[in-house]
């Protein structure tokens, strides 16, 4: 018993496992979110940048800096494995900057700051959750999106009247994209505006029979 006492107080023992505490808090938040690093990820990320850490500090002499650097270096492979670029836009961005984050706080406790570690947490908490909902209220008045279009034919008149469309519903737009295919034509814009008028947008839209299909990403 008193073996395993002496084990969990050992400085660095606390440390690892004030770091599984930490990536645990942040990967809560990311598995209710059904992100793509989700709770097991966040915690060995925090896990194992602490364990680096740790190594550094024990290693003879000073503490070894080419481990933090090397650590910041493999992260960021990591978090670039989480973007998607696809034709038109790039996701993943969040959660790559989560892996990024998240390595810091795990340093940090392996270095022995625990407290520092345990407020960088509940600050990355709070932004992930709190500042979600902060942008769910600023997207009443502005938001941005881009819509996928298919037009009953190849013409650049029904182009113009889309164009048209969204000015007298006072949404912003900039054309990326038109592609020809077997008669028929399909157009990609991004769109900016408030969450009103995107919605009298897709109201309109709905009656005008040249548009087949329209989606939003």
């Amino acid at each position: 018993m008193e073996n395993i006492l002496a084990f969990f107080s050992n400085p660095y023992i606390i440390r690892i496992v004030v770091a599984i505490l930490c990536g645990s808090a942040i990967g809560l938040e990311r598995e209710y979110r059904n992100k793509a690093a989700g709770f097991r990820t966040v915690v060995l990320i925090c896990f194992g940048s602490a364990v680096f850490t740790v190594i550094s500090v024990m290693l003879p002499g000073e503490s070894d800096d080419r481990i933090a650097a090397n650590i910041v270096t493999g992260i960021g492979f990591l978090g670039a494995g989480v973007i998607f670029k696809g034709k038109l836009s790039v996701m993943g961005l969040t959660t790559a900057a989560v892996i990024w984050a998240t390595a810091a706080v795990g340093m940090m406790a392996g270095m022995g700051e625990l407290q520092i570690a345990g407020f960088l947490t509940a600050c990355m908490v709070l932004i992930l959750a709190v500042f979600h909902k902060i942008e769910i209220v600023l997207t009443i008045f502005n938001i941005n999106k881009t819509i996928y279009i298919n037009f009953e034919e190849a013409s650049m008149e029904q182009l113009y009247a889309f164009e048209k469309l969204a000015k007298e519903c006072r949404i912003s737009y900039k054309r990326k994209l038109i592609e020809k295919d077997c008669g028929a034509a399909s157009a990609v814009y991004d769109l900016s505006g408030s969450l009103k008028s995107l919605h009298t947008l897709n109201e309109k839209m709905l009656s005008i029979a040249a548009i087949k299909s329209f989606s939003y990403s």
